[in-house]
């Protein structure tokens, strides 16, 4: 018996693995500082955890419409009309298992064999890996990060071919923490405004916004709102990552094939989870400042813990819970006698020996950096600096 071809062209989540590891060598009693993981470390509000838990006492444990019970899918419209100026109708939302379902059912609905997807370097692990789980192929627009990691227009217009059927827009960014400009989405706009491909816009990180405001392209470009497709969910706004809640906004063709994909695969999202995201969507949003301000906190003393670093160079992002140093000045000096040549390296020997679990960047299309979550409390941050510290000070 054999795995299927499929399973040969992808590779295992390399954030999901080395979490893993890391929780592992916990579980052992190893002392480790993970800065791996895109998770909160907020609790969920009590007024949505209470929503859940009416939910579960009135007996809503059923199965529920696969796309989503209707008021939370006219909750979620309400919200894309209030956040974000955008207007589509419930039967243009789909609820799925998480935002990351949301993009999957959405690749497996548009892609056929050999279409190709535009993705912005650096980007999410996933998204490469799920185009080509659908059958597509990526293709990776480099980005700098002296431009911000904002994308060059002619790079994307050079990219777009006829079978080009995505673009992937991901602000604030995993991994770099980037947020987009009027003016880079104005441009993204215009390089795609005569080619017919789908705008697939991830807006996971939209509410931990740090510096400038955060737009959709559909803000600044409405002649493009009937080829968007808008995901997003409640886990990082609102620290409810194991709750798998997520949605998708789009043209009714999609959301139907998208909806379609999901009947045959896991049905609906959980029906408490559900009510608990109706009451996150129109409760009170006063627990977002407090939570925005420490990580803001957070940010700013990561960022120039590292700056003091030789060889390290980290650019501050607007958004996200991520930093992503530059660390290719510590290529070429050596540790143990054997010299560092890439992320993946450091990568290993910063878990291995300073028990410091941080992601490579080549993952993410970035080598020469890693990927460090500020999604932990201060006193991680600065055990797990202090230990990054010891590494680069060991280096001959």
């Amino acid at each position: 018996m054999n795995l299927a071809n499929r399973l040969k062209v992808i590779k295992p989540s390399p954030t999901l693995a080395l979490n893993a590891k890391a929780k592992a060598l916990a579980a052992q009693g190893v002392d480790v500082v993970s800065l791996a993981a895109g998770e909160p470390d907020f609790d969920t509000p009590d007024f949505i955890k209470q929503a859940a838990i009416e939910a579960l006492r009135q007996g809503f444990t059923k199965y529920t419409p696969t796309a989503g019970i209707p008021e939370l899918r006219e909750a979620v419209c309400a919200k894309l009309e209030r956040d974000n100026r955008l207007t589509f109708a419930p039967d243009q939302v789909v609820v799925s298992v998480g935002a990351k379902q949301a993009i999957y059912n959405a690749f497996q609905a548009l892609l056929n064999e050999g279409d190709e997807v535009i993705i912005l370097a650096p980007y999410w692990v996933s998204y490469t890996e799920m185009v080509t789980l659908a059958g597509g192929k990526p293709v990776v627009v480099e980005t700098r990060e002296e431009n911000g990691f904002a994308p060059d227009p002619d790079a994307i217009r050079r990219a777009l071919t006829p079978r080009t059927k995505a673009l992937v827009l991901n602000s604030p960014s995993n991994p770099s923490g980037a947020v987009f400009s009027r003016a880079a989405l104005e441009g993204i706009a215009e390089a795609v405004r005569g080619h017919d491909c789908l705008l697939l816009s991830d807006d996971i990180y939209e509410k931990l916004l740090y510096e400038g405001q955060f737009l959709n392209i559909g803000n600044v470009a409405p002649d493009l709102v009937p080829r968007l497709l808008v995901i997003n969910g409640m886990s990082k706004a609102f620290s409810m990552t194991g709750w798998r809640m997520g949605y998708a906004a789009g043209p009714k063709w999609l959301i139907a094939g998208m909806q379609m994909i999901q009947d045959q695969s896991t049905s609906n999202a959980p029906s408490f989870s559900q009510k608990a995201a109706v009451a996150a969507l129109n409760g009170p949003r006063d627990f977002f400042v407090p939570m925005v301000e420490e990580y803001r906190g957070r940010r700013d003393m990561v960022v120039d813990a590292l700056n003091k670093l030789e060889g390290v160079h980290c650019r501050r992002p607007e958004g996200a819970f991520y930093v992503l140093p530059n660390v290719r000045g510590l290529f070429g000096r050596t540790y143990k006698g054997t010299p560092l040549t890439g992320s993946m390296q450091l990568s290993d020997i910063l878990l291995n020996d300073f028990r410091v679990a941080a992601m490579p960047g080549a993952p993410f299309g970035v080598e020469g950096y890693i990927r460090m979550s500020f999604a932990t409390s201060r006193e991680q941050l600065r055990k797990g600096l202090d230990r990054f510290k010891e590494l680069v000070t060991s280096l001959r």
